[in-house]
């Protein structure tokens, strides 16, 4: 999922389907993992970069970008930011697609849930930003939550602190950077694209042989991995003009809640006691944090119409 990118100060409803949108398909993504796991993750995802280039060309295309495209292209340090989001978004696929097809959905539900409250942290850390008493009150009791994992769940840990910081690490450094979400994506693409093919091969020489091209409905859904990656950042990023940052901040819980609750039902994963008491503690800083930005939000709206 990406980063939250400012969206206008005016709040327009018809923001909300957009957004609801990006997050379902996000949150759903579990299921549609469901259908490749006969492809190893790391061949995986070598295959979904394939296949995200080309359909983040002609939504580039269709949204008549490529002006930026090439402006981003043209720019050394643009690049070279892409390079380290590039590399970063890679290791945020690899990770998640991995816990998901090895039954960790709940350790990849909690990265997410973990996400928005590491942004605010590594906010105060790189970009010198400050927290309110109540966001530290948050983070303090997220970190009771991670210690609580440390302590009885080591084994899970480090998926969710690699979800959760290799994103919120992606987000600090796409912040930085002069360029929108999607033409950011195109560039990141093809930035992996080479490794991404040598990947793809390396597997194909294998014993196992390719997992594309031999079986028709395997083959589609992995061309399939290329429209669940590009269609929702489109919706996000529509989404992201359209409305408040308080409630696209809310929204964003959507698709770790879904991913949680497949957990429950659809994949049947053991929910161990130490996950449910870190859950909660998760879950009351979530409550806090959004409780906190809804509250900014009335304040400052407050203070515009004064």
């Amino acid at each position: 999922m990406p980063q939250s990118e400012p969206p206008s100060a005016s709040s327009n409803p018809s923001g909300l389907p957009a957004a609801l949108g990006a997050y379902v398909i996000w949150g759903f993504l579990p299921l549609y993992l469901l259908l490749v796991t006969a492809v190893p993750p790391f061949e995986f995802v070598g295959w979904r970069i394939i296949w995200t280039l080309p359909l983040c060309l002609l939504i580039v295309a269709f949204r008549r970008q490529f002006a930026e495209l090439r402006r981003a292209l043209s720019n050394r340090r643009t690049m070279l930011a892409l390079f380290a989001s590039a590399i970063l978004i890679a290791i945020n696929w690899f990770v998640y697609i991995w816990a998901i097809m090895e039954n960790q959905v709940y350790a990849a539900s909690l990265g997410y849930y973990l996400n928005p409250l590491l942004n605010v942290l590594l906010g105060t850390l790189f970009l010198k930003e400050r927290l309110s008493r109540w966001q530290w009150l948050a983070v303090a009791v997220a970190a009771s939550g991670v210690a609580l994992l440390a302590a009885g769940a080591l084994t899970t840990l480090w998926i969710s602190l690699t979800l959760g910081f290799s994103f919120g690490l992606y987000g600090i450094v796409r912040k930085q950077v002069d360029v929108g979400s999607l033409p950011g994506l195109t560039i990141e693409s093809m930035i992996l694209l080479v490794p991404a093919i040598g990947i793809v091969m390396w597997y194909a020489a294998g014993p196992a042989g390719p997992s594309f091209g031999n079986d028709w409905f395997l083959s589609l859904a992995i061309v399939f991995s290329g429209v669940v990656t590009a269609v929702p950042l489109l919706l996000f990023a529509i989404a992201a003009r359209r409305m408040d940052y308080s409630t696209l901040g809310f929204i964003q819980y959507l698709a770790p809640t879904i991913v949680f609750f497949l957990g429950l039902t659809v994949f049947g994963a053991q929910l161990r006691p130490v996950q449910l008491g870190s859950f909660i503690l998760i879950w009351t800083a979530v409550a806090i944090f959004v409780a906190d930005l809804w509250l900014r939000s009335r304040r400052a709206k407050a203070a515009a119409i004064a």
